[in-house]
């Protein structure tokens, strides 16, 4: 599982930086990855409304940290924190380009119709705190970040926000602060760590191990926890295999192959399911292991690879229907 906070402050080490320093902190678990993106140290090149992602389901702008980084995090995440202090009524501009890129998200979602396999279980939650002790003072905040929850494929799980923190360090000083954080962290962590950790393994990460990780996500919801990896990953996933998962309404464009044993590490699976590919995985403790006998359709026809993903699919169904 990976929580993913957005640390949006342009201020180093301000306010909303120790609030989600805090919330990360209560996260801390087995089989829990964190990750933290300070957008201020981020070249994010802001959207340039031309329309491209609605018509081809990627942004046109290549190269920058969104590009290589965040879009693919933002996939991955099973949690998404978005900390910020508040601008006249919103987020610092560095945040809100961040958001305005996810009209990639957008586009895929309501335009071209294919969907994120996580979209039915990843949380999202928002921390703020501002200076004002005004009533309507979050509200601006709380509605962009609702719409950038939905685009990106989060559910909005709640929020923590603090009036009257204006100076640098009050946070660390408000009474409630731990309290709060805690309870939150509990709630949203609770239901998804319950969850059974089943990692799809091949050689290269590029293709079966990735279409039967999303197939398990799309198809389980929020009864597994469903990871890919490589024993030796490929530099990007196969784009025919892209092609044939949008033909099911399933986007994978934002995935990147990784590595067998940093997956491992990272969220200690319960079941090991390798692909037939030969591949002599390392030993997890107390983990389950079974081993599906699939061709690898790498470099095969379209047609090819669409009989594999169906093949795929339908033995995730099974294993769902079976174990789950």
């Amino acid at each position: 599982m990976l929580v993913l906070g957005l640390q949006g402050s342009p201020r180093k080490n301000g306010n909303t930086c120790y609030l989600l320093s805090a919330f990360m902190d209560k996260v801390q678990n087995p089989g829990v990855q964190t990750r933290v993106i300070s957008v201020r140290d981020k070249n994010i090149t802001p959207c340039l409304g031309c329309g491209f992602c609605e018509k081809k389901g990627r942004c046109i702008i290549t190269g920058d940290d969104m590009a290589t980084e965040i879009y693919t995090l933002l996939r991955r995440a099973d949690v998404i924190v978005v900390a910020t202090p508040v601008f006249f009524f919103n987020m610092p501009s560095r945040l809100k380009a961040l958001v305005d890129r996810c009209q990639t998200f957008w586009s895929l979602k309501y335009r071209l119709k294919v969907r994120d396999p996580l979209a039915d279980t990843r949380r999202g939650f928002l921390l703020s705190a501002g200076g004002s002790r005004g009533k309507n003072l979050f509200d601006g905040l709380v509605l962009t970040t609702r719409y950038f929850f939905d685009a990106v494929g989060a559910r909005y799980s709640g929020s923590l926000v603090y009036r009257g923190i204006d100076k640098k360090g009050e946070m660390r000083n408000h009474p409630d602060v731990t309290a709060d954080v805690k309870k939150a962290a509990t709630g949203l962590l609770t239901p998804l760590a319950a969850r059974k950790r089943v990692l799809f393994a091949c050689r290269e990460n590029a293709c079966r191990s990735q279409m039967a990780a999303a197939f398990a996500a799309h198809l389980a919801g929020d009864r597994i926890d469903a990871q890919c990896a490589g024993s030796k990953p490929a530099g990007m996933t196969n784009p025919d295999m892209v092609r044939v998962m949008a033909e099911k309404g399933i986007d994978m464009q934002f995935r990147k192959p990784r590595a067998l044993e940093s997956v491992i590490a990272g969220m200690s699976p319960q079941l090991l399911v390798t692909m037939g590919c030969g591949e002599e995985c390392p030993f997890v403790p107390g983990a389950e292991v079974m081993d599906w006998d699939l061709h690898d359709p790498a470099g095969q026809s379209l047609d090819f690879m669409r009989a594999a993903r169906d093949r795929i699919e339908e033995r995730v169904r099974r294993l769902v229907e079976d174990e789950f």
